[in-house]
């Protein structure tokens, strides 16, 4: 479970093969987004993605969505249930399947 024995959430880290973390991918989903959508977060570097876990859209046109590899999407996305049941339980009062879009 993501929760802390203290009952607070803390961050989330999907496990990726090391070629990607190697090269400095990362997925999250963060603590403390209380008040954003339910979405998860690729970091490379400097740069990062928000992906809306209810819609499966990218949140935001910059940095560009293209420069995702492909890999790394097919990875989040056959782990799409796993990363919603993280969300909901570090967020269960705003759980994906909420308010649908």
């Amino acid at each position: 479970m993501t929760l802390t024995e203290m009952g607070q959430p803390v961050a989330y880290d999907l496990p990726l093969p090391l070629v990607l973390k190697n090269a400095g991918w990362k997925v999250k989903i963060f603590d403390r987004e209380i008040r954003e959508p339910p979405h998860l977060t690729i970091i490379r570097r400097t740069q990062r993605w928000r992906i809306n876990l209810r819609t499966r859209t990218f949140m935001d046109a910059r940095p560009s969505p293209s420069e995702v590899p492909a890999a790394l999407l097919q990875i989040i996305e056959g782990q799409w249930t796993v990363l919603c049941q993280q969300w909901d339980a570090m967020y269960p009062q705003n759980p994906v399947a909420d308010q649908e879009v």
